[in-house]
Parts: structure tokens; sequence; C-alpha cells
């Protein structure tokens, strides 16, 4: 085996721990948090009416876990590329730089996301469990998730997610720092392909882990799959679909 085959594989693998370790961590999370509801940490993810301290803090976490467990798998070929390169050059710890970079516009939206749930639970319009009880809610989610998967800016979010080398060619940064700053812009192209996406976390339920694994497996599939772009509008076309269907039903 040649040092450069030798290289690649230690970058690889360290690469996959890199994303893997802390994915996996989170999937574990949402398993026990989904089956051991009466646990006090799961119940403070719950809160019935008034919200307190506690529990704006563990609805936050329960978020940023689940952002990690759902959007990380789906950077791998970025950090791999990204880290092959930082092992080239010697400098290995770029790309935990970059990792923490990606998350931290995560966790930007777990904050949002929780401040989402907090308004949406005291107007009454979702569970405790996190599901909507509106069926206008669902729909208005579902039309403008639709909706948005044929916007130009989800287009071209999409197309930096799944290029790589693209990205790192227009986007590179030296230093510690400037890999976070790119793993952050990276971070922000994949929050701006895929919010409106896990905004349907309220519709099938932020408890549900098989609502959950279908929504990563979607993003996955656009992110990841040969036809992305494609599948990206065929499930905009279904969403809307479903929304208008929400709406008819109501009407009836």
């Amino acid at each position: 085996m040649t040092n450069s085959l030798r290289d690649m594989i230690r970058a690889q693998a360290s690469s996959g721990l890199i994303v893997w370790v802390p994915a996996l961590l989170g999937w574990l999370l949402l398993y026990w948090g989904a089956t051991d509801m009466g646990s006090p940490a799961a119940q403070l993810t719950m809160p019935m009416s008034d919200w307190s301290g506690a529990n704006f803090i563990a609805v936050f976490l329960m978020w940023a876990v689940m952002m990690a467990a759902m959007m990380l798998p789906t950077a791998t070929p970025m950090v791999s590329v990204f880290g092959s390169l930082n092992r080239a050059r010697g400098e290995t710890m770029r790309t935990a730089a970059f990792v923490a970079g990606y998350f931290a516009l995560w966790a930007a939206f777990a904050a949002a996301a929780t401040g989402a749930q907090w308004a949406l639970q005291t107007s009454g319009l979702l569970s405790p469990m996190i599901v909507s009880m509106s069926p206008v809610l669902s729909a208005a989610l579902l039309l403008i998730a639709g909706a948005f998967q044929f916007t130009p800016l989800k287009q071209a979010c999409l197309r930096a997610c799944r290029s790589p080398l693209g990205f790192l060619l227009t986007d590179w940064r030296n230093g510690l720092w400037g890999a976070a700053r790119m793993g952050a812009r990276h971070g922000l192209y994949c929050l701006g392909c895929c919010w409106a996406l896990m905004a349907l976390l309220f519709v099938g339920g932020a408890m549900n882990l098989l609502w959950i694994a279908a929504l990563t497996l979607l993003v996955a599939m656009e992110k990841l799959g040969p036809k992305g772009e494609l599948l990206a509008k065929a499930l905009g076309a279904l969403m809307i679909g479903a929304g208008a269907a929400q709406v008819i039903w109501r009407a009836s």
C-alpha cells in the first residue's frame, strides 16, 4: 500500500468519525427520548403549559441533537473531501473546525425552532408532543415547503450542497478560523436548502422517530442521490398536493 493511499484511507476514517460519532450519539439520544418519555429529562422537552427556563434549555438541546442526527450525515461527502485536503496539508484539526462551524448554523436553527415551538404551543396550534393540532397550520407548512422546492434559492443551495469541490474552489479559507467560517457558510447553504423540510417536523411530530427518519432520508436523497434536483421538485409537487388535500378536506 502506497503512502498516498494510506493517507487517503486515514483521512476518510478521521472525517467519518468526526461526522458519524456525534450523529450516532444524536440518534441514540432521540431513541431514548422517544421511548422513555416518562423520564424527567424527556418531560422537560414536552412542557404542558407555561414554559420555564429549564424547558427552553431542554427543548433547544432536543432540537440541536435532532439537527446533528439528521444533518451531519448528509455533509459526509463535503467533510470527506475537505478532510483529505487538510491531511495532505498537515492541518487535520481544520476538519473538526469545519464541522463545528457547520453545526453552529444548525444550532441557530434549533434556537429558532425552539422559539417557533413555544409560540405555536402557546397559541394552541401544537401539542406537547410537538405535533400540529391545526389542519390550517399543517396545510400551510406543507404548501410553503412544497412551493419552496421550486424556488431559485432552493435550487442554488441544493447545487452548492451537491458539489463539494465547487464549494471548496470558491470558498476556501486558511487557518482554523477560516475552516470554521467555511463550515458555517456551507451550513448556510444546507440550511437554505432544507429549512422548509425541517419545518415539516411540526406536521408529523418532532418526537416521531419514523417521521424524523423519513425526513432524514429525503434530505439525504436530495443532497446525495444521482437525481437530487428532480427528486426535490417531485417532493415539492407531493407536498403541494398534500397541503391542497388538507385545505379541501377542511372546506368540505
